[in-house]
């Protein structure tokens, strides 16, 4: 999102229950589509609903296991849509099987993000929005 979307979006990724670490695997994966690495970090979700966190137009939970967690309050009342993925830091199995699932997050979340900036947001209701970034992370 902070790639494709620039100047007009400005991305932030949080866990309900970060590792304390952005994972080898994620860092590799952005490495080979050519997206900066520098400056990311493992952080909580709370760090967005403290006082002076940046504002939050939009939030999409992308990890299966968020659909099932009571999130927090976003203050300002952002559009919210769940655009679960499976976690592919839950992922067993071999190096290539993980690689698989950190680029087939990856894949669908690039592809979610395309479809959210190909939406007119200027011209359409925040209800037409809200109907849109559901339907997306039903895809």
């Amino acid at each position: 999102m902070n790639y494709k979307g620039r100047p007009n979006f400005t991305a932030y990724s949080a866990g309900s229950h970060p590792s304390g670490a952005v994972r080898p695997e994620a860092i590799a994966e952005l490495g080979r589509a050519g997206l900066p690495t520098d400056g990311l970090r493992s952080k909580s979700w709370d760090e967005f609903g403290s006082p002076g966190a940046p504002k939050l137009d939009f939030v999409f939970t992308v990890c299966d296991n968020a659909a099932k967690e009571v999130c927090p309050l976003w203050p300002g009342q952002p559009l919210t849509a769940h655009w679960g993925v499976l976690d592919p830091a839950a992922v067993r199995g071999t190096a290539e099987e993980i690689k698989r699932a950190y680029r087939d997050a990856f894949v669908t979340l690039e592809r979610r993000i395309g479809l959210f900036l190909s939406l007119p947001l200027a011209t359409i209701g925040s209800l037409a929005i809200k109907q849109e970034i559901d339907r997306i992370g039903q895809q």
